[in-house]
């Protein structure tokens, strides 16, 4: 199943200990990397939440962030660390001083760290809340992607049908290039009207057809074909293939556009490059 890189999931569950939400976001990348966004009480779950990542997605630029609100039943067991508080306004009093505009209100001092005490929350469960969610966000994030991947697999194979028919077409009139070829050498030696020895021609014109002969690189190009889209259908992570086969499709046309030898080819082969540099903006996103 292709899978974009790109995707966006979100989630949110409330329980006895507060409300959780978590959203995730991630972008291209060569790589799978993880940045986490936690709140203290569960930065625990970091090596977790890494693995679980880790299990679902193989490539990509992830954001994670995950809040967590206390819950309005639980107020009561919140209290005031009240010492740390009175360390807080005698070290404000004697910056006061210095900083005669400072002024703190009621909720920004609630919000500083270590000023509430939390006496309550069921860390455990609280945790496994947590990660049941996160398992939510990552199914979400997977369907997204897939999602986009099959938007990006159908982009690709109309592309891979494009080259298809260039190739056709650069085949079908391969046989008048040659003989257009042949008639300009016989031309050009009758021109001339000096003896030839014989069977020279026939040495010249065969080395002319070798030297723009490009059914090698037809031939290579229908097989990366098929193999793109064999690996379109495969069940497992492709974008690193696909980017691979991407320099052998462009290897060809360039070697096509040298060979060639009339304006049909010439034209084939900058069809072909513009139809592949199409491919391989898209494959940068396929994980």
């Amino acid at each position: 199943m292709l899978r974009s890189m790109t995707a966006f999931a979100s989630a949110e569950s409330d329980s006895g200990h507060g409300a959780l939400s978590i959203e995730m976001r991630s972008v291209n990348h060569r790589y799978l990397e993880l940045g986490l966004r936690l709140p203290d009480e569960l930065r625990a779950l970091e090596p977790q939440i890494r693995e679980r990542v880790a299990a679902k997605l193989s490539r990509g630029k992830v954001d994670l962030g995950l809040r967590w609100k206390v819950a309005v039943a639980d107020a009561a067991a919140i209290a005031v660390d009240e010492a740390y508080v009175a360390r807080l306004a005698d070290t404000a009093q004697a910056m006061a001083a210095r900083f005669p505009q400072l002024n703190v209100d009621f909720t920004s001092l609630l919000n500083w760290p270590g000023v509430l005490l939390d006496r309550g929350t069921d860390q455990d469960a609280l945790r496994t809340a947590a990660l049941v969610l996160l398992d939510r966000v990552l199914d979400e994030m997977v369907a997204a992607r897939e999602r986009e991947g099959g938007r990006l697999g159908g982009f690709l194979r109309e592309r891979l049908d494009a080259i298809e028919r260039i190739v056709a077409d650069v085949r079908t009139h391969l046989p008048d290039v040659r003989a257009a070829m042949r008639t300009k050498f016989d031309t050009r030696i009758a021109e001339l009207k000096l003896p030839l020895e014989p069977g020279r021609v026939e040495q010249e014109v065969v080395l002319q057809l070798q030297r723009i002969d490009v059914d090698e690189e037809l031939d290579r190009l229908t097989a990366h074909i098929a193999e793109a889209r064999r690996v379109l259908g495969l069940k497992e992570a492709v974008g690193r293939r696909l980017d691979f086969l991407m320099q052998e499709f462009n290897r060809e046309a360039n070697t096509l556009g040298s060979k060639a030898a009339d304006p049909r080819t010439t034209n084939a082969a900058v069809e072909l490059k513009v139809l592949i540099e199409q491919m391989r903006e898209q494959v940068q996103n396929l994980e």
